[in-house]
């Protein structure tokens, strides 16, 4: 799972909307959802927090909402704690940096939202997955966005024509390319609900699908 340096830290923010098609919209829906689901009070356990952009949007939304936000980059994570900062929020966040299993609270809802596909699938994926149920409150809903494997033959040739559209450039596009194809480990649905049932949660229900991109919510 790739670490993000200084450098790709910095212009994580601005890469990623040219990367992902419907990323806006998959925060945006994944917000719906916590507001329809969650108490005042509740604590969000967020995975791969980087920059803290997220958690942030969802601070603006209920005032009384904690968060946890973990990362495996502590690059990531300062510039998270520097906007949390300016936002006034600091107080309402824990950060931290390594594994989920060291993180010492329980959370009312958990987000892994594209860093899954990141993780091989030789039992560290569901060593990921357990680690979140483990932290996970009875009944705590886990979403997730992954990058799937494609469902057609011009699937991912239609992820790089969208993003090109969304902006991404000429060298950007075959970087992706070579990104999809050797750097990451997307699943099939019959894979993916196999795995989650291993793990400990129930059925995955599709919420978010844009090509490739697919966001799932699952009780615990």
């Amino acid at each position: 799972m790739p670490t993000f340096n200084y450098e790709e830290a910095s212009h994580y923010d601005e890469r990623i909307t040219r990367l992902v098609p419907g990323y806006a919209l998959l925060h945006q829906a994944t917000a719906a959802q916590l507001v329809s689901t969650l108490d005042n009070d509740a604590c969000i356990l967020v995975i791969g927090a980087g920059t803290g952009k997220e958690i942030i949007e969802l601070a603006k939304l209920n005032a009384g909402w904690r968060f946890i936000a973990q990362d495996i980059s502590q690059d990531m994570l300062d510039i998270a704690e520097q906007h949390f900062s300016q936002h006034n929020i600091s107080d309402r966040v824990t950060v931290h940096c390594g594994d989920i299993n060291d993180i010492d609270a329980s959370a009312d809802a958990a987000l892994c939202l594209l860093v899954m596909h990141f993780v091989e699938d030789n039992g560290d994926k569901k060593a990921l997955l357990k680690a979140i149920k483990s932290k996970l409150k009875k009944q705590g809903n886990l979403f997730i966005a992954d990058l799937m494997r494609p469902e057609t033959q011009f699937e991912r040739e239609s992820q790089l024509q969208l993003c090109t559209q969304l902006g991404l450039t000429d060298a950007g596009k075959e970087r992706t390319r070579h990104n999809l194809e050797h750097e990451f480990y997307p699943l099939d649905r019959i894979r993916f609900s196999e795995l989650m049932n291993e793990s400990g949660f129930s059925t995955p229900k599709q919420y978010f699908k844009v090509l490739g991109f697919t966001g799932y919510v699952m009780g615990s």
